[in-house]
């Protein structure tokens, strides 16, 4: 666990970043908050933060490069993945790619800390007994092929097999954020 009470906040949504950080300054870290890639880069210039809180969407691009981005510059940062559309692919997605944990929103200040003091895993943790749904299998592979198109409405359609106008009405029933 790193010893640096800094945390790094990248959300493009500046309502909640402000929210969160407010929560996280009462708590004793210091926080840097950030809205894009290129924000990061310039923080990590001057800052080595220990802890890192990233929305998986950020502005029609995808979290994870971030998450890559951070693990690159500091393996030891503890990185939670904050969204509001979890999938499976994604949360495997975001712990290969570095991130200690990953939770859906909306998430409490405590789950966020708590995530960070679990950075190993849990094996004792209850799995549920409802199995998947034809529906959520169907959201995760649009949701991956989303992420595999850099959310690209067309190109995802396409490689699904599927008309636009009818990605466009599932992903309108299923706001993603």
């Amino acid at each position: 666990m790193p010893d640096e009470r800094i945390l790094l906040i990248v959300e493009d949504d500046a309502g909640f970043a402000r929210t969160l950080k407010r929560s996280f300054e009462r708590r004793g870290y210091a926080v840097l908050v950030t809205a894009s890639l290129e924000e990061i880069r310039k923080t990590l210039e001057t800052s080595s933060p220990g802890y890192a809180v990233v929305d998986l969407k950020l502005g029609g691009v995808s979290g994870l490069a971030c998450v890559e981005a951070l693990h690159a510059h500091d393996p030891d940062m503890l990185i939670v993945v904050l969204t509001g559309f979890a999938s499976i692919a994604t949360a495997v997605e975001a712990i290969k790619l570095g991130a200690c944990h990953y939770l859906a929103k909306p998430s409490s200040t405590d789950d966020i800390e708590a995530a960070f003091q679990k950075a190993e895993g849990d094996a004792d943790v209850t799995v549920a007994e409802r199995p998947t749904s034809i529906k959520t299998l169907e959201w995760e592979r649009i949701h991956q092929t989303l992420i595999d198109t850099d959310f690209n409405i067309s190109e995802t359609a396409r490689r699904l097999g599927m008309h636009r106008r009818t990605l466009a009405r599932k992903l309108e029933k299923r706001q993603v954020k």
